[in-house]
């Protein structure tokens, strides 16, 4: 006789009550020893061990570092995404677990999530007769653009999934919290530089050269207006500069400058026509100046578009896990999120973690980030409760096809770049 979901899960908060001390341990060591994208050797050979400790069978990714995973045998399969690698940044904390290696920090949560990752197998491989398979990806390099995704779909490491499912840590939510939205929950994030030239001159003389200075103040100021009258507002087209340079003396036009800055839009369909938007775009600006203009234009990754049935599942687990008052609506956020590259094969749902245990929220990407450890908790009764309620929807159901990314999509860019 099949047993429910709740059923399943009877014992999982005595389990999670019980090994919380060995996560939070878990969630230290990784924080002590962080690792850079494509470099997690240590982290992905501590995790291997962990698992095969517990009589579990984890594969290496093709890439050399992260794992895959599996519970349970037969279908359904549903996908459990963690990433492994942290930030090139100074660990800025005064704690017993503070990183070890100068100038890296996991400064995003990605121990976390690893942790939550672990815990949701070790506590879904003591469970009998899962009523189908859950496959735990340990994925590498989310920090970079285009991802450690792209490798995760390359390999066919979705291939006869269902659906796949995530979570981030939030600390702008406390702990005890989740936080869930339908649709684009993060942006996609392209970069992109501009780089104008000219003859240069004497600035008493501008009308006799190219003014670069002028037409990069022209880009500066008037692309970012053009794109809101090119664009569907409803898209959340956003280009910001970064980095603007030209010229080292004040009375000489120089004869090279540049741009540098990010795009970042939620609409998917709008992401995969911003490249030749905005190429034209600066083109017409830049046209009257009679600079020469050179554009590089390099594509990252895409919105995470939640799906709504997955986050339907989701939500029923977050209700059984922390209670109707503890369930919000997270906003959207214009942060990159690889794990948007899984919705190219597989309906896919991220979830917000509330990590915040009090005092000023200690924000993501700084060397200060921290987390309130009793979200680990929180994190393994959400994916655990996720996972076995797909599983419970998708049996007796076909998985879509896996495989190469849905032709077009941007081309992908060069590995390697940080977002």
């Amino acid at each position: 006789m099949t047993r429910t979901p709740e059923e399943l899960a009877a014992g999982l908060d005595a389990w999670v009550d019980e090994h919380l001390p060995e996560l939070v341990d878990v969630r230290r060591h990784l924080h002590r020893h962080p690792e850079l994208a494509y470099a997690e050797v240590e982290t992905t050979a501590y995790l291997e061990q962990r698992l095969t400790g517990a009589g579990l069978v984890p594969h290496r990714l093709p890439s050399g570092t992260g794992l895959v995973v599996e519970v349970g045998s037969g279908s359904p399969t549903v996908v459990l995404r963690a990433d492994i690698d942290a930030l090139p940044l100074a660990d800025l904390k005064d704690v017993p677990y503070a990183s070890t290696r100068e100038g890296m920090c996991h400064a995003c949560g990605h121990d976390v999530h690893t942790t939550v990752a672990l815990g949701s197998v070790l506590a879904l491989a003591g469970m009998d007769d899962l009523p189908g398979t859950v496959r735990c990806v340990f994925q590498p390099a989310e920090e970079t653009v285009p991802g450690g995704a792209t490798h995760v779909l390359a390999a066919g490491v979705l291939d006869g999934a269902s659906r796949a499912f995530a979570l981030h840590c939030d600390p702008a939510i406390p702990v005890g919290t989740v936080g869930l939205r339908t649709g684009s929950i993060t942006a996609a994030c392209d970069r992109i530089d501009v780089t104008l030239t000219g003859p240069g001159g004497h600035t008493a003389r501008p009308q006799l050269t190219v003014d670069l200075v002028d037409a990069l103040g022209r880009l500066v100021t008037g692309l970012p207006g053009l794109l809101s009258r090119q664009v569907d507002p409803r898209a959340g087209f956003s280009l910001v500069w970064g980095a603007v340079n030209a010229g080292v003396a004040a009375n000489a036009i120089p004869q090279r400058g540049t741009l540098r800055g990010t795009v970042r839009v939620l609409d998917r369909d709008e992401w995969k026509r911003a490249e030749d938007l905005l190429r034209r775009l600066v083109e017409q600006v830049v046209a009257p100046t009679g600079a020469g203009v050179e554009v590089e234009y390099v594509p990252g990754v895409p919105p995470v578009v939640n799906d709504p049935r997955a986050v339907a599942l989701m939500r029923t687990a977050a209700l059984q896990t922390v209670g109707s008052e503890n369930v919000r609506q997270s906003p959207q956020s214009m942060g990159g999120e690889d794990f948007g590259w899984f919705a190219d094969v597989l309906p896919i749902a991220l979830a917000r973690l509330g990590t915040h245990g009090g005092g000023p929220p200690l924000d993501l990407h700084r060397g200060t980030f921290d987390v309130d450890e009793r979200a680990i908790g929180v994190g393994v009764r959400l994916m655990v409760r996720t996972a076995l309620q797909a599983l419970a929807a998708d049996a007796g159901t076909s998985a879509p096809a896996a495989g190469a990314p849905a032709a077009g999509h941007p081309a992908r860019p060069r590995q390697g770049e940080r977002r």
